[in-house]
């Protein structure tokens, strides 16, 4: 595979044109009468018209065919994607998920689209609010098939597999440790190499952005340069036995077909792009005094509601770093919490969780359910020699927080469920004695 080659910066007016046809973009106006290389003008807007400046997202796109030469939709079996959150009865218990099960392609192809499956989430996409948590387990490439999301964003974890990312903006390369994020309506299409597993967040109204960092100062957690945005590529192929787009649209799976790969656009500019970003590449801040500070400063990408401060939902990660903090219960402290925290582990083991939270699996802790550390944690993180220390040293968990209460589908009830993970807190006693100061 040909290293690809990809341009630097969040959020940034990007400009781009595939090398194969030097001059595609028009110079001076978005929408000429005729198009360099008899293209065709398409924008593409990922906010209203008159959203201010700083928030306003729209893309040009220069293609062979505009998007709109596609039979009409018809509707396609939902599989098991769901925003029905009232199938299920409330469940306010601590959940943990053992790996989810990949099926080799002997036993059954599925590709990205095929393999997709809902596990938690809230609100609802008609109303432009809430969110939904989804896995992916696939062993097989689209073919001449490319998805889009009507509804929101699609924050991409793989955990298992490598994922070429095919887009209308050019071609994204995800492995293990990095993310990337598909904006709503962008199409593109995933090829694996083997059996592949992911984690999902998708958000309904909003865009992801960068924490602001206050205090921090003008440096710090995920640099802007770092996120990469791909350069164009186009193809000019006709297919005869049809090539199906897959609409994501109030929920539910629709299908189009049309003669051509949508993959046509010759040159690009704007600032509404897909994207990825390198977690290896996260600035840690961290607490060099005393106690153990909140998790928001591992914030990557968080995706605001309209009460400030609060988010629809937050990407969090828990990269290796040192500890030094003195006299200080270091693993995270037990507590309960007005936000949903839903984790997933890509590699190693969660420093508060070393036996039962495995890669490829998920715990998800609801609004004021009780959580934090093992029993066999407590016991050596309180008795261990307080020194400096590398902590999740070949480790890489990550978390989904939200200000909404999440709901878990039948799915996620029946699939994976670790039914014994209450355990782990029942050997923790009492060392309480009136006597010791």
């Amino acid at each position: 595979m040909a290293e690809l080659k990809y341009m630097s910066g969040f959020g940034n007016e990007h400009s781009s044109e595939d090398p194969r046809c030097p001059g595609a973009l028009p110079q001076g106006q978005n929408s000429p009468q005729v198009c360099p290389y008899g293209l065709y003008a398409e924008q593409l807007s990922g906010s209203a018209f008159t959203c201010p400046r700083s928030s306003n997202k729209r893309s040009w796109l220069y293609r062979i065919l505009p998007s709109v030469c596609h039979k009409p939709f018809q509707p396609l079996g939902q599989g098991y994607l769901t925003h029905n959150w009232d199938e299920t009865e409330p469940e306010p218990n601590q959940l943990r998920w053992k790996p989810f099960e990949i099926l080799a392609a002997s036993q059954r192809k599925l590709d990205f689209v095929t393999g997709l499956y809902t596990l938690c989430g809230a609100g609802e996409p008609r109303s432009r609010n809430g969110l939904a948590v989804h896995v992916f387990t696939c062993n097989t490439s689209m073919v001449n098939r490319c998805f889009y999301n009507s509804d929101g964003d699609f924050l991409i974890v793989p955990q298992q597999g490598k994922l070429l990312i095919t887009t209308e903006f050019g071609k994204l390369l995800v492995e293990p440790n990095e993310i990337c994020v598909i904006q709503q309506g962008m199409r593109f299409s995933v090829e694996v190499f083997g059996e592949t597993r992911g984690y999902i967040l998708e958000i309904y109204g909003v865009h992801f952005e960068l924490p602001d960092l206050g205090p921090i100062g003008a440096n710090g957690l995920a640099n802007p340069r770092d996120f990469l945005v791909p350069v164009a590529w186009y193809e000019d192929r006709q297919v005869a036995e049809g090539y199906t787009v897959i609409n994501k649209y109030q929920g539910k799976l629709f299908t189009a077909q049309q003669a051509c790969s949508p993959f046509n656009v010759v040159a690009w500019h704007g600032n509404y792009t897909p994207y990825k970003y390198d977690l290896s590449n996260f600035m840690v801040i961290n607490a060099t005094a005393f106690d153990h500070a909140d998790p928001s400063i591992f914030t990557v990408l968080t995706a605001k509601s309209t009460r400030p401060g609060v988010a629809i939902a937050d990407f969090v990660i828990f990269p290796p770093r040192w500890a030094v903090a003195t006299n200080t219960f270091r693993p995270p402290y037990y507590h309960r919490n007005c936000m949903s925290e839903f984790m997933g582990l890509i590699k190693g083991h969660y420093e508060a969780k070393e036996q039962g939270f495995l890669p490829g699996g998920a715990t998800l802790h609801s609004m004021m359910t009780p959580h934090g550390p093992d029993a066999e944690c407590f016991e050596k993180a309180s008795t261990s020699k307080l020194e400096p220390e590398r902590v999740a040293e070949g480790t890489m968990a990550f978390m989904f927080e939200s200000s909404l209460s999440l709901a878990v589908s039948k799915w996620g009830l029946a699939t994976c469920l670790d039914k014994t993970y209450y355990k782990c807190w029942e050997p923790l006693k009492s060392h309480f004695s009136p006597k010791r100061k």
